[in-house]
């Protein structure tokens, strides 16, 4: 057996200095230990150490659970405990195939850190048999590496994230290795694809480092994985394209690959030392090829060969329980006993359940263990974010509605100065837009990391270089996966990208959220981390010019699926409101930002003190649009105008003006939401208006028109159970659009001022037939302004130019 380097020729035929066959041979039996316990957790109730012969009521109901990479991984785990051990390393572990959690949770009961946070779970026969009987059991954890696991930042429940979480968690840590397992059938996911480039963003003197294992056991769920079924000399020449260094550690002979793996890790680990500190010392940033280790071993490594004629052991049927049926049938149950007893629990527990202490001594100590590492546990390392006030960056609002600025380049200045703050750790990741969604005021005082080549052109406007606060690459999974690294791992992120296309991480979104409920339902030990941010800018409402394929407002629909402690909705108007949501939003723990915010110039509407008043609010009544308060005896309105995002708002406001001139005494009452949860009860989400306070803006029984920002049947989702809600008719995102003027685009799905009268017209049962002719002349209105689209590729100046302007009294 032989771990061999492909591309250089050096082979690795006997263990490193200092590795021993006697090291070996207990880290042999450390491995066991760990296997036995995967075993157990799958399969056992009861009957903890084997005392007596197995029966059918030891064993599990139902059995749940995933066999087939949990030897690979503890076996990963046991060489990372000797060269932790040996070097004093500060490491993390990252579990990538699906479902493996019964290698990473054997490991971390073996060295103590599960009993630690679950002091049920004790180290002896009763906590093994608490241990076992809760592995996939109703009520308990589940079959992955869920947040209730001490030493994961990373679930896996959805495969393709390891390496970019790793990435992520080791940016601005320069003394962390983060150890990412990467699944072979997870290998062959897009973000797993794009994500073996994180080289090009580490930086060898400031960030530390990823060490990425490619566990090949060849099969999925049911079928061979590519990667396995490829020659090595391609493989290598796959993985060196990407710029890596690949070590081979392959076989199935258990003390041959210790010496191979144990040979392996010290190069790996030893190159990565020696990259870093010939960075350090020279001062100068390059990208080198970094190493990683190709761990080919058999599926279900040391289970059952076979049931019946049917293949187990290095087949895809050992992927999951390779035994369905051993509490029914016999000849299984006395398959799985001897499976058990093959790894001889009496030579490496004593009598009362514990590790041999000899045993015990190859895990690390303390906090060097990688079950109780704190960068694991983020929030216990996490500082608050330092802002800066934000007056120094609002704008001049005299006059509401009046005058224009771009919405997010405010807060591009407010993030450049908070990375002054923070210098190690915030970052800002985002799909090579920074400076297309406004930001680039960030470039003032960082630039976008590039450890690739550098030309002399770069050095004119690129914004490149070794060092850097902003990570673009065009894979939005990849740069989230980096922002959750590090987040997860005590510090903050801001992602942004466009709206129609923040639907790529639609499911890292979900796969965050379920991760924050479980923290805060079952995993109370965990601190809290600093929030997931995500700027959704380059709008539904302006992307006339981009096309139908630009348009879609649905990712917000998402958050409406999750628990409203974990998300958030804002829908700032104007520059002001966002600089103040940002303030709110940016210092929240345990939460997820959803911040949409179109990067155009906008109407301003707010002074900062009035957007503060807003945002903590919620909904307000804009008061300057609205006549429905009049003299000492204020009247009920006779419809509600409710707006929620900038453009919305505006057409409103628009509608507004009309009504007010044409119709001067109709009462209406103007409403603004920033925070959409707001529209929900209190019991729903914290943000939600108690039943008496949304019936005093909204009214019982009044027409209600809402303008919104997105697909109008989620405000009908989040008010259905409001007093008023059979009165309240909403406009959004329909469908129609192409390459439209910003007008058109509104007409064609009818939440433009001209169709807003006219829904206010039909719906107030007081006009009737007295507005027959405003009607005529907002139906007149948008042939005219349809027709002059199409004739001049623009808008009418009095549409393109127009301000609010206060009816006269």
């Amino acid at each position: 057996m032989q771990a061999s380097d492909v591309t250089t020729g050096s082979v690795f035929q006997t263990p490193p200095e200092g590795v021993d066959g006697e090291l070996l041979e207990r880290i042999n039996r450390w491995w066991r230990a760990a296997k036995y316990l995967a075993v157990g957790m799958i399969y056992l109730q009861d009957n903890p150490l084997l005392q007596e012969p197995l029966r059918p009521e030891h064993i599990k109901n139902r059995l749940l659970g995933h066999w087939g990479s949990s030897p690979g991984q503890a076996f990963i785990w046991a060489h990372a405990n000797r060269l932790i051990r040996q070097r004093d390393l500060d490491m993390i572990y990252l579990s990538g195939p699906g479902h493996g959690a019964p290698g990473v949770l054997g490991p971390t009961y073996l060295d103590g850190s599960y009993s630690e946070v679950y002091p049920d779970k004790s180290r002896d026969e009763a906590g093994m048999r608490r241990f076992f009987k809760q592995f996939s059991f109703p009520g308990h954890i589940g079959s992955h590496c869920t947040p209730e696991t001490p030493g994961s930042i990373h679930e896996g429940g959805e495969l393709g994230y390891v390496l970019s979480h790793a990435c992520g968690a080791v940016f601005d840590n320069p003394d962390l290795i983060a150890l990412a397992c990467v699944g072979d059938g997870e290998a062959e996911t897009g973000p797993l694809a794009t994500s073996w480039h994180i080289n090009k963003f580490l930086n060898p003197i400031s960030d530390g480092a990823v060490l990425p294992v490619l566990h090949l056991n060849g099969y999925k769920i049911a079928n061979p994985t590519l990667l396995a079924r490829i020659p090595r000399e391609e493989l290598a020449s796959l993985l060196r394209g990407y710029g890596w260094e690949p070590l081979f550690v392959e076989g199935s002979e258990p003390m041959a690959m210790h010496a191979a793996m144990a040979a392996a890790m010290e190069e790996a680990v030893g190159r990565i030392q020696a990259i870093q500190a010939e960075a350090r010392r020279s001062g100068e940033a390059q990208r080198p090829h970094w190493p990683m280790i190709v761990l080919r071993s058999p599926k279900g490594w040391t289970g059952p060969a076979a049931l019946g004629d049917k293949k187990l052991e290095g087949f895809w049927r050992a992927h999951q329980v390779p035994l369905p049926g051993p509490q029914k049938d016999p000849e299984q149950l006395a398959m799985l006993e001897t499976w058990l007893r093959s790894y001889r629990p009496e030579e490496l527990f004593d009598e009362h359940g514990t590790l041999l202490p000899e045993l015990q001594a190859l895990s690390p100590q303390g906090l060097r263990r990688m079950g109780s590492n704190p960068h694991a546990n983020g929030g216990l390392l996490r500082h608050r974010l330092q802002l800066p006030p934000i007056e120094s960056y609002a704008v001049t609002v005299d006059t509401p509605g009046r005058v224009e600025a771009e919405n997010t380049y405010p807060l591009g200045e407010l993030l450049r100065d908070a990375i002054g703050l923070n210098p190690d750790s915030l970052r800002v990741f985002g799909p090579d837009e920074t400076a297309s969604n406004r930001l680039q005021a960030i470039y003032e005082v960082s630039k976008k990391v590039w450890m690739e080549d550098l030309l002399p052109e770069d050095s004119n406007g690129s914004e490149l270089a070794r060092s850097g606060r902003v990570v673009e690459m065009l894979s939005e999974h990849t740069l989230v996966g980096m922002m959750e690294g590090y987040v997860l791992t005590g510090r903050y992120g801001f992602f942004h990208t466009y709206e129609a296309f923040a639907h790529v991480i639609a499911s890292m979104f979900n796969q965050h959220a379920k991760w924050l409920e479980s923290c805060n339902l079952h995993a109370p030990w965990r601190a809290p981390i600093g929030p997931w941010t995500c700027l959704i800018s380059s709008t539904v409402w302006r992307q006339d010019h981009n096309g139908f394929t630009h348009q879609d407002p649905g990712f917000i629909d998402l958050a409406g699926n999750k628990s409203g402690d974990v998300v958030r909705v804002y829908m700032p108007p104007d520059a002001n409101s966002l600089l103040a949501v940002a303030e709110e939003a940016m210092l929240e723990t345990n939460v997820c930002n959803i911040i949409v915010s179109d990067k155009q110039k906008h109407l301003q509407y707010m002074n900062l003190e009035q957007a503060r008043a807003h945002v903590a609010k919620g909904i307000s009544i804009v008061r300057w649009a609205s006549n429905d308060d009049c003299g000492t005896q204020p009247d009920d309105p006779d419809v509600v105008m409710a707006c929620a995002g900038d453009i919305p708002s505006k057409e409103t406001l628009a509608a507004v003006e009309i009504l007010r001139r044409e119709i001067p005494q109709l009462k209406i009452r103007v409403l603004n939401v920033v925070k959409l949860f707001a529209l929900t009860q209190p019991s729903e989400h914290p943000h939600g208006l108690s039943d008496r306070d949304f019936d005093s803006l909204f009214t019982t029984n009044k027409p209600v028109i809402f303008n919104f920002h997105g697909y109008p049947w989620l405000i009908h989702r989040l008010t259905y159970r409001r007093t008023n809600h059979a009165n309240l008719h909403v406009r959004g995102y329909k469908e129609k659009g192409n390459i439209n003027t910003p007008l058109e685009l509104a007409m064609n799905n009818q939440i433009d001022r001209f169709n807003l009268v006219i829904d206010v017209i039909d719906r107030v049962p007081s006009l009737g037939s007295r507005a027959a002719h405003v009607k005529e002349q907002m139906k007149d209105a948008i042939l005219a302004n349809r027709a002059y689209a199409h004739q001049h590729g623009m808008d009418a100046p009095e549409v393109t130019n127009w301000r609010w302007t206060p009816p006269q009294a």
